[in-house]
């Protein structure tokens, strides 16, 4: 690896590393700031909390949605389309409808559940 290849790492490491950090940092200082002035813990409990069922199956769809894109990827470029844009907007288009499946899906879970 070169030089640059290792400081891109870096660059991209701490600049997420520095995002989760002030994001916890602020919302603690938030909470404090709230507890003082007397306000209720209940204002802390975001609400719903996903289970791990919801989340394996976002993940499968998602990867269902990817192998569907990369398949018809590899069509479009025989039919002769650029293998780049070929299997990148069929990657992108087949991961997002995956994805938009996978909201439905949660939300006739959810309607079922109560």
């Amino acid at each position: 690896m070169d030089a640059t290849t290792v400081l891109v790492n870096l660059i991209i490491f701490s600049t997420l590393f520095g995002v989760v950090y002030m994001f916890l940092t602020s919302r603690n200082k938030e909470r404090l700031a709230l507890i003082e002035k007397g306000a209720d813990a209940s204002v802390f409990n975001s609400g719903k909390k996903f289970s791990f069922s919801e989340v394996i199956m976002n993940i499968a769809l998602l990867a269902i949605g990817i192998g569907t894109g990369v398949l018809v990827g590899a069509m479009l470029e025989q039919s002769g389309l650029a293998s780049e844009v070929a299997f990148t907007s069929s990657i992108f288009i087949f991961g997002g409808l995956g994805l938009l499946v996978s909201i439905f899906i949660n939300k006739k879970l959810e309607k079922k559940n109560d």
